[in-house]
């Protein structure tokens, strides 16, 4: 099983953008999007907290 939040570092370091979709009980549902058209490729759920400031 891959860690969410290590995912979405990888995208981030990538050079992907991402979004929230949605939080809930101290989740976030987060896009991971492709740079080049903002295109959706997956989706991770990781605490509120642990997000990155600026996406």
């Amino acid at each position: 099983m891959t860690d969410p939040l290590a995912a979405l570092d990888r995208w981030i370091a990538s050079g992907g953008h991402w979004e929230v979709l949605s939080e809930r009980g101290g989740l976030a549902t987060v896009a991971l999007l492709t740079c080049d058209g903002g295109q959706e490729m997956d989706r991770v759920v990781v605490p509120v907290d642990a997000l990155p400031q600026e996406s």
